[in-house]
Parts: C-alpha cells; sequence; structure tokens
C-alpha cells in the first residue's frame, strides 16, 4: 500500500541547538524566501535571510517554533511564532540585533540589493501599530518547501502553533503577506484570517 503524502510528514519542535538542524532550517527560509519560492538567486550572503527571519526565533521562542519533516525526520518546512511582538522586539533590541549590526554594518552590499534591504532591517526594524499589536498580540512566520506542501501540511503547522499559542493565553494572531502572493492570502483566509490593512492579516484564536 503507498502511504498518503501527508501521513509520512511529522511536526515536532525545533532543535535550536542542533547546528544541523539550524543550518537546514536557515536553507528552507532561503529556498522558500520569495514569497514562497526560491530566494537563493537574490542573495549573496545566504543566511542573511534567516538572520532577519528566522535565527532570532529559535533563540528566544523555541517552544513556539515547530518543524515539519519527512519520514526521515528531514526538515520540510517550520512556523514560527513570538507570542507578545512588544516584548519579543523589545528582547530583539537587547540581545540580537546588536551583534548582527556589529557583522552587518550599512553599505555592506551594493545599494538597492536584496541584501542590503535586510541589512537596513536590522539597523532600523520596523515596529507593527498599536492597535494591531492591541488585539493581536502574537505574530508568526511559516515556509514550507514545495515538497513538504500538500495534504493539509500547512494547516496542520499553523493548528500547532495556534493550540500552543492559546496554551499560553494568547487571543489573537497576525501576520504580513505581500499583496501578490494570491495563494498565500487565499490559504490564510481559508483559515480564518481577515485583511486589516496594508500587508497585515489577523485571526482570533
Amino acid at each position: 500500500m503507498i502511504k498518503d503524502t501527508a501521513e509520512m510528514m511529522h511536526i515536532r519542535l525545533a532543535r535550536p541547538h542542533d547546528p544541523v538542524e539550524v543550518d537546514q532550517l536557515y536553507d528552507v527560509c532561503l529556498r522558500t524566501g520569495a514569497s514562497g519560492a526560491g530566494a537563493e538567486d537574490r542573495h549573496d550572503d545566504p543566511r542573511l535571510l534567516g538572520e532577519v527571519y528566522l535565527g532570532a526565533y529559535l533563540e528566544h521562542e523555541p517552544e513556539l517554533a515547530f518543524v515539519l519533516t519527512s519520514d526521515d525526520d528531514t526538515p520540510l518546512g517550520y512556523v514560527l511564532g513570538a507570542r507578545d511582538t512588544v516584548a519579543f522586539e523589545e528582547e530583539l533590541e537587547r540581545h540580537w540585533w546588536p551583534r548582527l549590526r556589529e557583522r552587518y554594518p550599512l553599505g555592506s552590499f551594493p545599494n538597492g540589493s536584496y541584501d542590503e534591504r535586510l541589512v537596513e532591517k536590522i539597523h532600523f526594524p520596523k515596529h507593527p501599530d498599536p492597535a494591531l499589536i492591541e488585539g493581536f498580540s502574537a505574530h508568526l512566520h511559516i515556509n514550507i518547501l514545495a515538497e513538504g506542501r500538500g495534504g493539509g501540511s500547512g494547516r496542520r503547522l499553523l493548528e500547532t502553533l495556534f493550540a500552543a499559542l492559546r496554551d499560553r493565553g494568547v487571543h489573537g494572531v497576525h501576520l504580513s503577506v505581500a499583496p501578490h502572493n494570491t495563494n498565500a492570502i487565499g490559504f490564510y483566509e481559508h483559515l480564518g484570517f481577515r485583511h486589516l490593512h496594508g500587508n497585515m492579516y489577523a485571526l482570533k484564536l
């Protein structure tokens, strides 16, 4: 009997102290970093995208970092969450961004390049609207390789995170979606996310 693809994938907590797995997750980040498509051609530094959108969650909110794996435990995707966005940003300002600012000073890459835009985010991180945070304190990032999609894997990953957030007393979560990423927008809306403004979508838990 041929196994259903979904039955061959599993969800577990990330292993932030395993350098091999961290490298694998950084690779997933890069290979899905262009609205789900590969971003390898955009970046001269293959780890920079992960430093901005992945590493801090593994270090500072590991209990909300879940990995989708194949039968042989190879990571195929992940979802990351921060239960309190304001507190998370304050933690990054103290313990994450300073060392990256030293490693990546402004002007590290050509002006206008994707890498330099990430460097600017490191030096000048954007903060969400306080009105958004009031109702939807948590936020998330989800990335899944093509071979991990289908069979409800994205829904399962998000529902795993939602359950963990509820267990911690969180009542709302938000995320940002590029307006041209219509497949992702449709997926989130199907799960109950509603569009607030700009690129922001939110869900009551």
